[in-house]
């Protein structure tokens, strides 16, 4: 089942990766030639994960519905439509409706691959294998930094998404040939006014709001710095200039398929072992916690600064296992809408998260070359560091109330 079901899955979640991260380095290219600002880049950042949002819940339902194969192969059709609508815009509009349609095309990445999982493998091997497609996936990261940058002179901008696009396309037909359909259960026809209803009653409960969002910032931290504020950090606190900022975070995207990898068999081995599901999404958060009071202190030996993003990024890998431990506290037919729902929250938050912190480096006058106060990321990383110690406490003390669901 691992080449049938994982190996084309993660594929899938690997475009999603590359669709979230390609402006980085094509961005500015895009920007100069056709002479859009830089409120216009975030916007069609915005547009992505807008739509990436607004997929979730209604994703949740079709997940449930007609299984991860038909779902992902017909998204990932959507996302190859996604990236030559961009490689084709001659303008800011059409640019951000060709993101708004990728942003619904690879927003069942993770989802999909938590959905098949639970559908085809047993209960204590779910994280082991899906932190593999995750570390597959996060490779995505690694091709939109170096490989995008050195084929943008050969390609330009919009032959490196005709590429994407081929990529999806050749994503789809491999998932819709080799991954199964999980046989229907015997029982009565399910009916979309029922389907919806059961995603309120989920969200109605009480197990729901006890860990999701605790469980949803465990993959803040990589959304917020990853995503926009490690670089700047490089630069402002660790006085690190272009190519060695893209270093390090080519080398954060690696470790990153490292802790999945690492998370996802420790998960795995805790349930296999009889000890609580969140035993591992705590421990890793504790540990970020530590890490990040040790950015706060403002190193900026580089053989500390490594250390330290090294390991953020492979604790922050945590996400998918406190996924998949709260999919196992309801049935196995609701992973997708549990799951796509913890995910919402996880997207809302990651990017409240990210405001806040820009908002908090605003406070301080800006530096002379014009970048951030280090003192403020000291102050924006007390922020997260305490959401995420709340979030440990939480987990560990809402496990012992209970383990039971009642919708």
């Amino acid at each position: 089942m691992l080449a049938r079901v994982t190996l084309p899955l993660a594929a899938a979640n690997f475009m999603n990766q590359a669709a979230r991260t390609v402006m980085a380095i094509a961005g500015p290219v895009l920007a100069v030639e056709l002479g859009l600002s830089a409120i216009e880049l975030g916007v069609l950042a915005a547009c992505l994960f807008a739509a990436y949002a607004a997929a979730q819940l209604p994703l949740g339902v079709a997940l449930d519905a007609f299984g991860a194969r038909r779902v992902q192969a017909a998204l990932t059709l959507l996302a190859a439509l996604g990236f030559a609508l961009f490689a084709l815009s001659p303008g800011f509009a059409g640019l951000a409706v060709a993101r708004i349609v990728l942003g619904i095309g690879v927003s069942a990445g993770l989802m999909a691959v938590i959905k098949a999982h639970a559908d085809w493998f047993e209960r204590s091997r779910v994280a082991y294998v899906t932190g593999i497609a995750t570390a597959i996936g996060a490779l995505g990261s690694a091709l939109t930094t170096s490989p995008v940058q050195a084929m943008l002179p050969a390609f330009g901008w919009r032959g490196v998404f005709w590429v994407l696009c081929l990529l999806a396309l050749g994503v789809a037909t491999w998932i819709f040939v080799v991954v199964p359909d999980k046989p229907r259960a015997p029982g009565p026809a399910r009916t979309l006014r029922g389907d919806i209803a059961l995603s309120g009653r989920i969200l109605a409960s009480r197990t729901f709001w006890r860990f999701g969002p605790a469980v949803a910032t465990l993959s803040m931290f990589n959304f917020a710095y990853l995503g926009l504020w490690a670089g700047p950090w490089l630069r402002d606190v660790a006085g690190m200039d272009g190519p060695a900022r893209a270093g390090v975070l080519l080398l954060y995207t690696f470790a990153m398929v490292a802790g999945s990898m690492l998370t996802g068999s420790a998960a795995s081995r805790a349930n296999a072992a009889g000890l609580p599901s969140f035993l591992v999404p705590i421990v890793c958060l504790v540990i970020m916690v530590l890490l990040q009071a040790g950015l706060m202190l403002q190193p900026s030996q580089p053989s500390v600064v490594f250390a330290l993003w090294l390991a953020i990024a492979v604790f922050g890998t945590a996400g998918p296992v406190g996924y998949i431990a709260m999919c196992q506290m309801f049935p196995p037919e609701q992973t997708g809408r549990v799951s796509t729902a913890v995910n919402t929250l996880t997207l809302g938050g990651a990017f409240l998260v990210q405001a806040a912190i820009g908002w908090v480096l605003d406070l301080w006058p800006r530096t002379a070359s014009d970048g951030w106060d280090p003192d403020g990321y000291s102050w924006a990383l007390v922020l997260t560091a305490a959401l995420q110690a709340l979030a440990a406490l939480i987990m560990a003390t809402a496990h012992r109330r209970g383990r039971a669901i009642s919708l």
